[in-house]
């Protein structure tokens, strides 16, 4: 996803979604760490990536060994570090760290992490496995995205992994922590580096950014508001409605988001986020030939999720919706700008 502009955190906070929450251990000298604990032994840790509620590593244990679903950034480690002590898991009881893609939001602190964790080794998708043995080219991307000081203030220093602590994934590849089965499927479409989680026992995918974005301050009586994803640079509309298609065709009762976490009713949102793409291609399109299609775009796409929150009830203030939206709708914008300049090469 796109990042908006940093915040300071603001204290625990209270996710809405069905779960039981706590802000994390009370012992002094211990980051304080906010979690939301669903069943099956899944926990969400917020990661305090820009603001509270936007960004969601996902701690899963079962008979007594432990994973992580993506990280955060490298800044997020001491809170997931603090949901193990939380929740009375031994770091060397972690197994594996799951990563969607290797976006840094979700897959920056990988490197950080598995040096606190001493028998976990990484799960990355074969694309994105060079990057984090040698993260360079990811960060200087990542540099030109946000700037030299924005970059330094979200993500801190990346941390490489070593290639025999990773574990490269192909289509439909199982895995288990404790006999517990994780099927990785590959779905492009927000990245060609992405593939989702699905876990059957919870009969939930972990779904990264190919099944939306959920600004929870805008959920209206349970009821989340889920944009899609298209920022820079690997956005193709097509493959992200095909990856869509693929997490419905599971049926899973719940997909817990890295933006924000658990949500269900996912066949109506499915119908939601692939209306939502394509009216976002739509938007592109028009304004293709435009002197600056990402001004055209932005203002389109701006108007379209103000509706959608009228229709659904939401009160929120202008001021409200722009300090949630505007950014990530500026880089949805970005994105299908680069995808209308390779569909013409």
């Amino acid at each position: 996803m796109g990042a908006a502009a940093p915040a300071q955190h603001c204290g625990p906070v209270r996710v809405a979604a069905s779960g039981t929450v706590d802000s994390g251990p009370a012992q002094a000298g211990l980051v304080m760490s906010e979690l939301t604990d669903f069943e099956h032994g899944i926990t969400a840790v917020d990661t305090h990536y820009v603001r509270p509620q936007l960004d969601a590593s996902h701690l899963i244990r079962h008979a007594g060994r432990a994973a992580f679903v993506d990280t955060g950034t490298t800044l997020s480690v001491p809170y997931l570090l603090a949901a193990l002590e939380a929740r009375g898991v031994a770091r060397e009881a972690v197994d594996w760290v799951f990563l969607t893609h290797i976006h840094l939001d979700h897959a920056g602190g990988a490197g950080a992490l598995l040096e606190a964790l001493p028998n976990a080794r990484a799960v990355v998708h074969p694309r994105g496995a060079a990057h984090l043995v040698d993260p360079t080219i990811l960060i200087a991307a990542t540099r030109q995205v946000y700037g030299d000081a924005l970059y330094e203030r979200l993500y801190g220093e990346i941390r490489p992994i070593p290639t025999e602590r990773l574990v490269i994934t192909r289509d439909g590849t199982e895995l288990a922590l404790a006999g517990r089965v994780f099927r990785f499927l590959h779905t492009p479409g927000h990245a060609l580096h992405h593939h989702v989680i699905h876990d059957p026992l919870a009969d939930a995918v972990f779904s990264g950014d190919t099944f939306g974005i959920a600004y929870r301050e805008l959920d209206v009586a349970g009821r989340p508001f889920l944009m899609p994803t298209t920022t820079p640079t690997q956005f193709d509309a097509v493959q992200l409605h095909a990856s869509i298609d693929r997490v419905l065709a599971l049926r899973p009762a719940a997909v817990f988001l890295t933006h924000y976490s658990r949500v269900t009713d996912i066949v109506r949102l499915g119908v939601e986020l692939h209306a939502a793409l394509d009216a976002y291609v739509g938007f592109a399109e028009s304004h293709a030939a435009d002197p600056d299609p990402v001004a055209g775009i932005v203002a389109d796409m701006t108007a379209w999720a103000w509706n959608e929150l009228d229709a659904r009830g939401h009160r929120a203030d202008e001021a409200t919706r722009q300090a949630l939206l505007a950014d990530d709708i500026r880089l949805n914008a970005d994105g299908l700008v680069a995808w209308l300049a390779r569909r013409k090469s």
